[in-house]
C-alpha cells in the first residue's frame, strides 16, 4: 500500500505532497519544524522535534499557504504559467513539509498527543482546502493559462498545467455558488468522519486482542510464537499470561498453526467483529455516511455515482471496464476455488469424521496440514531462514543493487521517530547519493495495521530536493536480544513496499506534484507488485534465505518452499476479488440508495452474492467495517487496482525474465522508461515501450498464481 499524506492531499487539492527545505522561515522560532534541518537531504531531526511543535508549525504553514494564494490572486499581471501555475506549485511549501512529517506519525506512531493535535488541526486544514478549491479568482487565473498556453507548452510544464486545471475542475470549480457551498459542507464532513475512522479503527483492533490463560491452549505454535504471545500480553497490561493480537486483515495467519479449534474460532470472530458493533466498536455509521456523501459529491459533479467520478482519472476509465476485467477473473477463479475448498474439507474429514463441516477459521489450519503432508514441509521449517535483517540487506537491497546498481549505507547518525527505525543512505552506481530510506517494520499499539510507503520529502528538480522515503510494516518483533524471523508473506511484503520506495527513490522529475508515486491508483501498485518477483529469483533468494549459522536453505527445502507459493492459490485471489467487489458495490450506489448503518452488513452480503463471491470459506480480505484502504485511505472505488496492477506487474516480470531479470541494462531500461518518470508520461505508452505489449495481458495473472 502507498500513502501520500492522503488527508492533506485531499483537502489541499494538490496532486501529491512533499517536503523540502525551501520555505519561508516566517517568524524567528526555536521550533525545529520552522527551521531548516541541518541533516542530510533536509531530513526531519526527530531528536529535536517534540509533539508540542506540530500544532504551531502546522498553523504557521496554513498561514503561509493563505498568503501565497493571496499573492497569486492579487497579482495584477496577466496570468502566465510562471506567475500562476508555477507559483501555485510552489505555494504552501512549509505546510507540505510539516504535514508530511506529522501525518507519518498519525499512522505510524499515533500517541494521545498526536491524536489530539490531529483533532484540532484537521478542521483548519479542511477549511484551507475549501478556500483553495473554491477560490474563484484563483481558478480564473488557472483557467486563463489553460485556455491560452496549454497548446504551446511541452513536457512536464504541459502535464503540470493539465493536472492542476483538472484537479480544480474535479474539485468543483465550475459548480454554481449553491453547489459549491454544498461541496464545501461535504468536504468538511468527510474530513471529520475520516478522522473518527482513524481514531476508532486502531482502538477497535487493539481491543480485539484474544486473551489466553494457558500455554496448553496455544498448542501448535512454535516456542518463538508463544514467546511473542507472552510479550504481546505483557505490553497490554498482562491481565492474563498470553495474548493473540489481531492484525488488519480478515484472516489471521496464526490460525494455520493453532490446534485448539475453539481458540481458532475466538480469534476469527474477534477479527470479523472488531468494528461491527458486537464488541463495543461500530464503524458502520461512519461507513454509510461517507458512502452517502461521496455519492452526493459525484452527483453534484454530474456523475451517476462515485465510482464513475473516481475512475475517470484512472487507466480503467469506467466502472464497466473494471467489472469486465473482474468478471473474467471471477469466471476463471470460481470453479477452481470451489474444488479447492472441497479438497480441504475432505482432507479434514479424514481425521475429524465425515460429518465435519469446514469453517472459515479451519481453512488455514487444514490447508497448512495438507501442504505439510503433500510437500513434506511446513512454514515453521522455512521461517528460520527468513531473518528480517538478512531479508532486508541480503534480499531487498541486494536485488536493488543487482537490478539498478544501488547500494545502501546505514546512517545511525540520522534519528527516526522511533527507536526501532533504521535509516539508510541510497547511493547510485555512479557513487552519487540519491536518497534516504527509512524502515519501520515492527508493530506497536500506536501504529495502525497494514504496510505502506510514503515520504518525508519527494524528489523535485524545481526545489533541488532529493527523496526521503520510508516503509512501514507491522511484523511481530522478537524478544530483546533474539533475532526476528518473518513468514514468506512478510518477506514479499518487504519486497512489495520497497517497490513503492524505489518508485520514489529513482524519481527524476522537475515538479514535486508529478514525481515519484504521483500516478493513478491503478498504476502505482505495479512497481511494488513487480518488485515482489525478485524475492523468488534463485540468486536473490539464496543470498538472503540463510539460517542463524549463515547456511543457505537446502535445495530440497527451497524447491518445496517455492512450489508451496502456488499451493492452493484460490484463497488469496478470492479474498481480494471479494474486497474489490464490495468496494465497488458501495460506490456504484446513488446517494438515495445507501443503506442505513444497521443494514450495511446485509448490503455487503447481497452485493457479494450478486457477483458469485459470497463464500463463507473465502471472505473478503477486509469487511467494510474495517476496510481502511477505502474508508480511511485513498482507494475508494479503487481497490481493484491491486489486481489490475498485478496484471501489469506480471507482464513486466515476464519482460524482465526475457531481457535478463538481474541485468542492469534491463533495470536501467525500466528505471528510465517507468520508475524515474512519475506522471510525466503517458503510462500506457510507457508500459508498452518496456513490455512490447499493446495492452495488458490478464492471462499472466492466472499463470503466475498457478491457476
Amino acid at each position: 500500500m502507498i500513502t501520500m499524506n492522503a488527508k492533506v492531499k485531499r483537502v489541499l487539492l494538490t496532486i501529491g505532497l512533499s517536503s523540502t527545505v525551501m520555505f519561508s522561515m516566517g517568524q524567528n522560532s526555536s521550533n525545529p519544524l520552522l527551521q531548516k534541518s541541518s541533516l542530510p537531504f533536509g531530513a526531519p531531526d526527530f531528536s529535536k522535534i517534540k509533539y508540542e511543535h506540530y500544532l504551531p508549525a502546522l498553523k504557521e504553514g496554513i498561514d503561509q499557504q493563505r498568503k501565497a494564494i493571496d499573492a497569486i490572486v492579487n497579482n495584477k499581471q496577466k496570468p502566465t504559467f510562471k506567475n500562476t501555475i508555477l507559483a501555485y506549485e510552489n505555494s504552501g511549501i512549509l505546510l507540505d513539509r510539516v504535514s508530511s512529517i506529522f501525518f507519518c506519525l498519525t499512522s505510524a506512531d499515533k500517541t494521545k498527543e498526536i491524536a489530539a493535535t490531529q483533532k484540532e488541526i484537521m478542521p483548519q486544514l479542511t477549511q484551507l482546502g475549501n478556500e483553495v478549491a473554491f477560490n474563484q479568482k484563483l481558478f480564473e487565473r488557472v483557467k486563463y493559462v489553460y485556455d491560452h498556453e496549454y497548446k504551446k507548452l511541452k513536457g512536464e510544464d504541459k502535464r503540470l498545467l493539465e493536472e492542476i486545471y483538472k484537479d480544480f475542475v474535479r474539485g468543483g470549480a465550475l459548480l454554481s455558488p449553491e453547489k459549491k457551498a454544498r461541496m464545501e459542507q461535504i468536504n468538511n464532513r468527510i474530513s471529520d468522519l475520516q478522522e473518527q475512522w482513524g481514531n476508532l479503527l486502531p482502538e477497535a483492533t487493539n481491543n480485539s486482542v484474544v486473551w489466553v490463560n494457558t500455554k496448553e491452549e496455544l498448542a501448535g505454535l512454535s516456542e518463538a510464537d508463544i514467546a511473542q504471545c507472552k510479550k504481546d500480553a505483557e505490553s497490554r497490561g498482562g491481565k492474563v499470561p498470553y495474548a493473540i493480537v489481531i492484525v488488519n486483515t480478515t484472516q489471521q495467519a496464526i490460525l494455520a498453526s493453532l490446534d485448539n479449534r475453539d481458540l481458532r474460532k475466538r480469534v476469527y470472530e474477534a477479527s470479523i467483529h472488531r468494528t461491527d458493533g458486537s464488541r463495543s466498536f461500530n464503524t458502520f455509521p461512519v461507513v454509510t455516511e461517507i458512502a452517502k456523501l461521496r455519492a452526493e459529491k459525484a452527483e453534484l459533479m454530474g456523475y451517476k455515482n462515485y465510482a464513475s467520478y473516481s475512475l475517470e482519472k484512472t487507466m480503467a476509465k469506467t466502472p464497466e471496464n473494471v467489472y469486465s476485467f473482474l468478471n473474467n477473473l471471477i469466471a476463471a477463479y470460481k470453479p477452481v476455488a470451489d474444488k479447492e475448498t472441497a479438497e480441504i474439507e475432505a482432507y479434514a474429514q479424514k481425521t475429524q469424521g465425515k460429518d465435519f463441516k469446514l469453517q472459515p477459521y479451519d481453512r488455514f489450519y487444514y490447508s497448512a496440514k495438507m501442504k505439510q503432508e503433500q510437500l513434506s514441509m511446513s512454514d515453521d521449517e522455512v521461517k528460520p531462514y527468513f531473518n528480517i535483517d538478512s531479508v532486508q540487506i541480503n534480499g531487498v537491497f541486494y536485488a536493488a543493487n543487482r537490478a539498478y546498481g544501488l547500494t545502501f549505507k546505514e546512517r545511525k547518525d540520522i534519528p527516526g521517530y522511533h527507536k526501532d527505525m533504521k535509516v539508510f543512505e541510497v547511493i547510485d552506481k555512479t557513487g552519487k547519493s540519491i536518497a534516504l530510506f527509512y524502515s519501520d517494520y515492527f508493530r506497536r499499539p500506536t501504529k495502525r495495521g497494514g504496510a505502506w510507503m510514503s515520504s518525508f520529502a519527494k524528489q523535485s528538480k524545481e526545489w533541488n530536493q532529493l527523496p526521503v522515503i520510508y516503509n512501514v510494516c507491522n511484523f511481530a518483533q522478537a524478544p530483546e536480544g533474539q533475532p526476528t524471523y518473518v513468514t514468506w508473506d512478510e518477506v514479499t511484503t518487504m519486497f512489495h513496499e520497497f517497490g513503492h520506495a524505489l518508485h520514489g527513490i529513482l524519481s527524476n522529475c522537475r515538479y514535486n506534484s508529478l514525481s515519484g508515486t504521483a500516478v493513478p491508483r491503478d498504476f502505482v501498485e505495479m512497481a511494488s507488485q513487480f518488485n515482489e518477483s525478485f524475492a523468488s529469483i534463485s540468486e536473490v533468494f539464496d543470498n538472503y534465505a540463510k539460517d542463524a549459522n549463515g547456511n543457505a536453505m537446502p535445495a530440497a527445502l527451497k524447491d518445496k518452499m517455492l512450489k508451496s507459493i502456488s499451493f492452493q492459490p484460490c484463497y488469496a485471489l478470492g479474498e481480494n476479488l471479494a474486497a474489490t467487489c464490495a468496494d465497488l458495490a458501495w460506490h456504484m450506489l446513488s446517494s438515495n440508495e445507501i443503506p442505513a448503518s444497521g443494514k450495511a452488513s446485509e448490503f455487503e452480503k447481497e452485493a457479494l452474492g450478486k457477483v458469485n463471491l459470497l463464500d463463507n470459506q473465502i471472505p473478503p480480505r477486509y469487511f467494510s467495517s474495517y476496510f481502511n484502504h477505502v474508508f480511511g485511505g485513498g482507494y475508494a472505488a479503487g481497490y481493484y487496482s491491486y489486481l489490475w496492477t498485478e496484471v501489469l506487474a506480471d507482464n513486466v516480470a515476464e519482460a524482465f525474465a526475457k531481457k535478463g531479470a538481474l541485468k542492469q541494462t534491463t533495470g536501467d531500461e525500466f528505471r528510465d522508461k517507468i520508475l524515474s518518470r512519475g506522471y510525466t508520461v503517458d503510462l500506457m505508452k510507457a508500459f508498452t515501450s518496456f513490455t512490447g505489449l499493446k495492452e495488458p495481458d490478464a492471462k499472466a495473472l492466472l499463470k503466475m498464481r498457478g491457476m
